[in-house]
């Protein structure tokens, strides 16, 4: 009998075709003699065979021809596969990814259920579900998200509380060290051929210390030296007499924030006080925000042949910040940071 093509016939033909081949199969006759019964390879009676096996006649049922339309996952399924996505890392689910992608997807999808799907229909689902491509925010492991929790619901509103009572101003402060070897940004270039962008092969570096609050205030010091209690006090000292006023200073948990050096003059230094983000959790603090800003605009956009020229290129660019309040509050505006915009 000549073999003919399965896939050319209607799909109820399909259907009951595959149903009378594995029928004959399990009344005794052999893959090749069901195959020649029924015109078709023995490779094919053997595929719905196996496929009986694994789910039964609902494995033979006729599909939708054309393009697929929601892939091979039941709804249940796809609710665990959005919950795993949503609620853990792939390492977590012993995946070897570090990323959701795609293809970290797919392996999960394969794990759980034993469905093998291409990355073009794992894309179609993933959009289906609402989920896109983003850069990820680096979160450390020893953060501990109920101190986090407790900042942003209690700790947080009650500095603002007290304030107001004190009629203070808060300021969120840190510190950045820049290199002259950090860029950003892309630039065009004919296609395959990637652009050189000169530069000096000097290695050299500055630091900056700032200070911004949600009404747009701006202050900030750049230094060439390490940063250390010294530092931060120079710092503080022209902050309190710029200011004028009594403030609120929070910052992260460096130790030169805490050192005995610090305490001892705060204490002698009442227009000030320091309050202390959780540990591990600088994406709290909105000045990251304006260390961002200064490293994309002032330092990865430019070409410092020097240390010098790359100190003026810092104070310079801070200094048209200062111009522009409206810019440092938005930096209040971003997500992870919004609470502290009240």
């Amino acid at each position: 009998m000549k073999i003919k093509d399965a896939r050319s016939l209607p799909s109820v033909a399909q259907e009951d075709l595959r149903r009378k081949a594995v029928k004959a199969v399990q009344e005794g006759k052999t893959q090749d003699e069901a195959a020649r019964l029924f015109g078709v390879t023995r490779q094919t009676v053997g595929k719905w065979v196996k496929a009986y096996r694994v789910g039964g006649s609902r494995n033979l049922q006729a599909g939708r021809k054309g393009r697929p339309q929601g892939g091979s996952l039941e709804p249940q399924q796809e609710a665990q596969i959005i919950r795993a996505i949503t609620d853990r890392h792939p390492d977590q689910l012993k995946l070897p990814f570090y990323l959701w992608t795609r293809e970290a997807v797919g392996a999960l999808i394969e794990q759980r259920f034993g469905i093998s799907l291409s990355v073009w229909t794992v894309g179609r689902y993933l959009k289906e579900w609402g989920f896109t491509p983003q850069k990820p925010l680096r979160r450390a492991y020893e953060q501990d998200p109920v101190a986090v929790q407790r900042w942003i619901d209690d700790v947080y509103p009650l500095i603002r509380a007290q304030a107001k009572k004190a009629r203070a101003a808060i300021y969120w402060g840190d510190e950045m060290g820049m290199r002259s070897d950090h860029h950003c940004g892309t630039t065009y270039g004919l296609k395959g051929k990637t652009p050189v962008i000169l530069g000096t092969g000097q290695r050299f570096r500055c630091n900056m210390i700032s200070a911004i609050t949600n009404r747009g205030k701006l202050y900030f010091m750049v230094y060439r030296q390490g940063f250390s209690s010294r530092v931060f006090l120079a710092f503080l000292k022209r902050l309190v007499k710029q200011v004028g006023r009594t403030l609120f200073l929070v910052v992260d948990g460096h130790p030169a924030h805490r050192s005995g050096v610090t305490k001892q003059w705060l204490e002698k230094n009442k227009k000030i006080r320091l309050f202390y983000l959780p540990g591990y959790s600088p994406e709290l603090n909105p000045d990251e925000m304006l260390n961002q800003d200064v490293k994309s605009n002032a330092v990865g956009r430019k070409r410092p042949h020097n240390q010098s020229e790359m100190i003026r290129n810092v104070r310079s660019f801070l200094h048209s910040r200062q111009k522009r309040p409206e810019i440092v509050k938005r930096y209040f505006q971003c997500k992870q940071v919004r609470y502290a915009a009240l």
